[in-house]
C-alpha cells in the first residue's frame, strides 16, 4: 500500500444496500474482540455526518470555522475533520488517521471498490448482482442461501461465528497483511 510505513491487517466488506453489512460487522466486532483482537473499523458512507451535539463547546468551536477538532475526554477521543471544499477522503487517506500500530485488524465498510481483501455481504433476495464475479479481492462470500457457479467459497451469513473463524485463520495466516513486513 502506498504511504505505508508499517504492517498493518486489513480486511473489507462489500455489499449493497441492505445486504446486512453493518449488522454483520457488528457481530463480527464483538467476536473478534472478545477473541483478544484490537479492532479498528473505518466506515464509508454517502451521507453527512455529525457525532457532536448542538450547544456543545466542540460543536460551537466547529462550527466557528475549526477545519480540525479534537475532543478528548477520559474514555474516548473524537476528531472531527472538515473537508467541505475537498474531495471525500478515500479509504487510504481514511487508513492515514488510524494508529494502526494499536491495533490488531481494521475492518473497512463500503469502499467496494478499493484494491483490499474483502467478504462480500450477498444477500440474493435484493437482486443484486455477486460482486465477487468481477472483484478478484473478494476472498469469500457471506450469504444466506447457497449461491452457484460462485468463484471463492462461501460463507454462512447468519453465523457470525463461523465468519470470525473464517477471519482468524486468515489473520492468523498472515493473508490480511499489508504493508513493507508482509
Amino acid at each position: 500500500m502506498t504511504g505505508s510505513h508499517c504492517s498493518y491487517s486489513l480486511l473489507g466488506f462489500a455489499g449493497f444496500s441492505g445486504s446486512g453489512k453493518t449488522t454483520l460487522l457488528r457481530q463480527l466486532v464483538t467476536i473478534l474482540s472478545q477473541q483478544g483482537l484490537r479492532i479498528g473499523l473505518i466506515k464509508h458512507t454517502h451521507h453527512d455526518v455529525e457525532q457532536d451535539t448542538p450547544g456543545k463547546d466542540s460543536f460551537e468551536l466547529r462550527h466557528a470555522g475549526a477545519t480540525q477538532c479534537l475532543l478528548a475526554g477520559p474514555k474516548r477521543t473524537i476528531v472531527t475533520f472538515e473537508h467541505p471544499t475537498i474531495q471525500e477522503p478515500d479509504l487510504y487517506e481514511s487508513l492515514s488517521q488510524l494508529k494502526k500500530s494499536q491495533l490488531d485488524l481494521i475492518l473497512v465498510e463500503g469502499f467496494r471498490l478499493a484494491p483490499i481483501h474483502k467478504i462480500e455481504i450477498h444477500r440474493p433476495s435484493i437482486n443484486k448482482p455477486l460482486l465477487s464475479l468481477q472483484d478478484k479481492h473478494i476472498l469469500a462470500v457471506a450469504s444466506d442461501e447457497a449461491i452457484a457457479q460462485c468463484p471463492v467459497p462461501v460463507l454462512n451469513l447468519n453465523s457470525a461465528a463461523e465468519i470470525a473463524t473464517q477471519i482468524m485463520l486468515w489473520w492468523q495466516a498472515g493473508h490480511l497483511t499489508v504493508g513493507p513486513a508482509r
